[in-house]
């Protein structure tokens, strides 16, 4: 800031009103100055015999700052170049189904299926978005039926490596309702029963909570409850299954999956070849909660699993190049934030106010229904 100081003084005559004004400099270093006002304190001046007193009238010029330029955040997250919307539901993208299998076994407490959808290279998405499905027919009220977004399951190149086919993972919701009556979810149902060769109504890409970091050193947590383990395959096939000129994964790839049971698991000889592929890059940790249970005999749910490792992923979330993702159900953050609670504390931290920082630096990724 830079200030500039003129004095003008005012020469008046004790004798005379009629003394002419006088104009004259008054240097800096006899200037006082107190907040908000300048002064300046001198006793009477004798001119030509005549005593004056001085008026000082100070004025300050400050060069206005130049506002400052508004820094453009730079996403951590493969978000540039990326695709929303491109097909909306008044005017879908026509899809076929290619492939429909059930990945599940017999017994297993409920069907999920996986599914291709070719889409000729029409939905450019990246891994991490989701779709939009319109299943087919009307609802009770004579309209289209609404739109079901599902996570995408596949890598930008797909299943078939083309770039035009995307692939869902799809729990078939049966329930019975309070009276009694056998409830089925209109679009995982018709998903589920889709056939090579049928017609599928598809919109978006939509999305960028859930896209990958940019960083190939980077540690990616990833947290899964069922067929939340979509978007995790999409990037674990990119970072184990692909080759990519300007991409190579030489970071830690760790996922936690948790299932009622083993016959629920989805996806695991995927992950067998994987962790044989790339043992210092990837990591996989099962919680099936019919079938384990802790040193206390408690259920083993995804949270319980992560305790064993609290201490180690305490650690990694204090890195800057740590990522985490968590997609399935609901009430899975909460276990989480009771596991880093006090390991948080121990160190003096706050840990929701550190999950906000977090969250603020693109490190805390959640997708839940």
């Amino acid at each position: 800031m830079t200030t500039t100081m003129n004095a003008a003084v005012s020469l008046t005559s004790s004798n005379s009103s009629s003394f002419p004004a006088t104009s004259c400099a008054i240097a800096p270093e006899r200037i006082r100055f107190s907040k908000g006002a300048f002064y300046y304190k001198s006793n009477n001046v004798v001119t030509s015999k005549r005593v004056f007193s001085i008026r000082a009238q100070i004025t300050t010029e400050t060069d206005t700052p130049t506002p400052a330029k508004k820094v453009e955040k730079v996403s951590k997250k493969n978000e540039e170049g990326v695709i929303v919307n491109r097909y909306r539901p008044k005017e879908p993208y026509i899809g076929k189904c290619l492939l429909n299998t059930k990945i599940t076994a017999d017994d297993a407490p409920g069907e999920t299926w996986h599914m291709v959808l070719s889409h000729e290279g029409k939905i450019p998405y990246r891994e991490g978005q989701s779709v939009g499905v319109i299943a087919d027919g009307i609802d009770k009220n004579g309209k289209p039926h609404k739109v079901r977004l599902y996570s995408i399951a596949s890598s930008a190149l797909g299943d078939l490596g083309n770039s035009e086919t995307v692939s869902l993972c799809v729990k078939r919701l049966v329930y019975t309702n309070d009276q009694g009556e056998t409830v089925k979810g209109v679009c995982s149902n018709f998903l589920c029963d889709l056939a090579p060769g049928s017609d599928v109504k598809l919109t978006g890409p939509v999305g960028k909570e859930m896209l990958m970091p940019k960083d190939p050193n980077a540690t990616v947590i990833m947290l899964a409850t069922g067929t939340g383990i979509a978007p995790f395959r999409s990037f674990l096939w990119k970072m184990f299954f692909e080759k990519h000129d300007d991409y190579k994964f030489n970071g830690l790839a760790w996922l936690f999956l948790g299932v009622p049971t083993t016959s629920s698991l989805l996806y695991q000889e995927e992950f067998d070849k994987m962790k044989a592929k790339a043992p210092e890059n990837f990591r996989v940790d099962y919680a099936i909660s019919r079938e384990q249970a802790n040193d206390k005999g408690e259920k083993m749910y995804i949270q319980t699993r992560m305790a064993q490792y609290a201490a180690e992923l305490w650690e990694l979330l204090k890195k800057d190049n740590t990522f985490v993702y968590m997609c399935g159900l609901k009430g899975m953050e909460k276990g989480i934030d009771d596991i880093m609670v006090s390991l948080a504390a121990n160190d003096g931290i706050d840990w929701f106010d550190y999950k906000k920082q977090l969250k603020k630096a693109e490190q805390w990724n959640v997708e839940v229904y």
